[in-house]
C-alpha cells in the first residue's frame, strides 16, 4: 500500500465525520434543494455521462466481462432518466430525520420521545452498476447522513463523472461538501484500510457479488449490513392461473437475469406440472434460458435438453439465462425447499387458493414474500422508497430493500420540570 493511501482514506472520514455532525442542522428544504440540483445535473450532462460510460464499456468487453455485468455497467438515456426520477421521487418523500416515533408521559411527569436520527457516516461498497452511486448518494442525503462511495474499477470512469455532477451541486448549496465523497482509487488496500475506521464510520453496506459482501463481512471492524446472494425462487401451487404463471416466470427469469430479484428455481406442484412445464420450458427456451431439473422435472421435459439439478444447483445464484426447475407434492414441500435453498431474499407464490398463500406467506423466511407477482418487484423505486441503498437478509437492524427510514437510529430526548429523583 502506498504510504500516502492510509492518510488519503482516513482524511475522507474525518471529512464525513465533520460533514454527518453539519447535516443534523440541515433543513428538509436544503436537503431537497440539493438533491434537485444533482437531478438537473444528471440532464445536462447526458453527454459526458455516456462518453464515460463507453469508455468503462469498452475495457469490460476486452476484459471479457460476462454479458450481464455489462448490461448492469451500461448507462442509456432511459436510465440516466430513471436515476433522475429516483432523486426526485425522494423529494417528494417525507425527510425521515427528526420524526417522534413514540412519546410517553412517566409518572413522575418526564416526557419521553423516541426520536429518528441518521446513522451517521455510511460506506457502500459496490460493484458494476454506476447508478448506484446516485442512488446511495441521494438516498444518505435526505436521511442526513454522510456518505463514502467506493465503486468497482469496472464503473471508475463513469463512477467520477457522477461523483463530479454530485459535487458541483454541493459546492452550490448549504450543505457541507463532504457529504459524499467518491474513493478516488479502486486499489484492495483503500478498503482494507477504510474497513478499520469504525471511529469515524458506523456502518457499511456492500452491494455486489457474494465475494465482494462476504469479504467485507469478514473484514470489517464496522456493523455491515448486506445479503451475500439473491437465490429466488418462484412456487406455481396447483391452484395457479397457468397463463399467468408462464408471463410471471418468464418474466422474472429472462427480463433481467442478472439481477440479484431475479429468479433462479422454479418450482411446480406435481398435479398441474405436466399441463405447465412442457409450455413454459418452450417459452423459457425461446428466450435462450438453459433449464436444470431434477429427475421429475427431466422425465416431464423429456423433449428439452435439460440437465440435472440437485442441492449445488439449487442453491446457486446463476446472474444468466440458467433455471433451476423442481417438481413438489404440495406447499409444505415448496415452503421446505424454499427455506433450504433459498438466501432469504425474495420468494413467490402463484395461487388462487388463499389458504395455500397464507400459509407460504407466514412459513417462508425470507425478507420479501409475494403471492401472485413476481420476484422483480423487490427493489427500492417499485416499494415506493425513493430508490434503496441495497438489499438486506439480515435481520438487525434492517430487512429488505433499505429506504429512507431504514437509513436512521433513533436517540432518546426526554424532557423534565425539574425532575431529580
Amino acid at each position: 500500500m502506498s504510504s500516502d493511501l492510509p492518510t488519503l482514506i482516513e482524511s475522507l472520514a474525518q471529512n464525513a465525520r465533520k460533514a454527518s455532525l453539519a447535516l443534523n442542522g440541515a433543513t428538509a428544504e436544503e436537503k431537497n434543494d440539493a438533491l434537485q440540483a444533482i437531478a438537473r445535473g444528471l440532464e445536462s450532462n447526458r453527454k459526458l455521462l455516456l462518453e464515460e460510460n463507453q469508455k468503462d464499456l469498452t475495457a469490460a468487453e476486452k476484459n471479457g466481462l460476462p454479458d450481464s455485468m455489462i448490461d448492469r455497467l451500461r448507462l442509456t438515456h432511459e436510465r440516466i432518466d430513471a436515476m433522475a426520477q429516483g432523486l426526485r421521487q425522494l423529494i417528494d418523500l417525507p425527510d425521515p430525520v427528526g420524526a417522534v416515533m413514540e412519546k410517553k408521559i412517566r409518572p413522575n411527569g418526564l416526557e419521553i420521545r423516541k426520536v429518528r436520527v441518521p446513522i451517521g457516516v455510511i460506506g457502500i461498497i459496490y460493484e458494476s452498476r454506476p447508478n448506484v452511486t446516485i442512488d446511495c448518494a441521494g438516498l444518505c442525503l435526505k436521511s442526513g447522513n454522510a456518505s463514502i462511495l467506493r465503486g468497482g474499477k469496472e464503473a471508475l470512469h463513469s463512477n467520477q463523472a457522477l461523483a463530479r455532477i454530485i459535487s458541483e451541486a454541493l459546492a452550490a448549496s448549504p450543505l457541507p461538501d463532504d457529504a459524499v465523497q467518491l474513493i478516488p482509487t479502486v486499489e484492495r488496500e483503500a478498503l482494507n484500510h477504510l474497513l478499520t475506521l469504525d471511529e469515524y464510520i458506523h456502518c457499511i453496506i456492500p452491494r455486489g457479488g457474494e465475494g465482494l459482501i462476504r469479504f467485507v463481512a469478514e473484514n470489517s471492524r464496522i456493523p455491515v449490513i448486506k445479503h451475500y446472494k439473491g437465490v429466488c425462487n418462484l412456487y406455481v401451487d396447483a391452484g395457479a392461473d397457468l397463463n399467468m404463471a408462464m408471463e410471471i416466470a418468464v418474466s422474472s427469469k429472462c427480463g433481467r437475469p442478472g439481477v440479484c430479484n431475479a429468479i433462479e428455481n422454479l418450482i411446480v406442484e406435481k398435479s398441474v406440472a405436466e399441463a405447465f412445464l412442457p409450455s413454459c420450458a418452450k417459452a423459457l427456451t425461446e428466450k435462450g434460458c438453459v433449464l436444470l431439473g431434477d429427475e421429475r422435472a427431466r422425465l416431464l421435459l423429456e423433449d428439452f435438453e435439460v440437465s440435472p439439478a440437485g442441492k449445488d444447483e439449487f442453491q446457486e445464484e446463476f446472474l444468466d439465462l440458467r433455471l433451476s426447475i423442481a417438481v413438489v407434492d404440495s406447499v409444505e414441500q415448496a415452503i421446505d425447499f424454499v427455506n433450504r435453498f433459498g438466501s432469504g431474499h425474495s420468494e413467490a407464490i402463484l395461487t388462487e387458493d388463499r389458504s395455500r398463500a397464507e400459509r407460504f406467506l407466514n412459513q417462508v423466511d425470507a425478507s420479501s414474500i409475494y403471492w401472485n407477482a413476481s420476484t422483480r418487484f423487490t427493489d427500492g423505486f417499485e416499494f415506493g422508497l425513493g430508490a434503496e441503498i441495497g438489499i438486506s437478509t439480515d435481520r438487525l437492524h434492517a430487512r429488505g430493500p433499505m429506504g429512507l427510514e431504514e437509513l436512521c437510529t433513533y436517540k432518546y430526548q426526554i424532557i423534565g420540570q425539574g425532575q431529580w429523583k
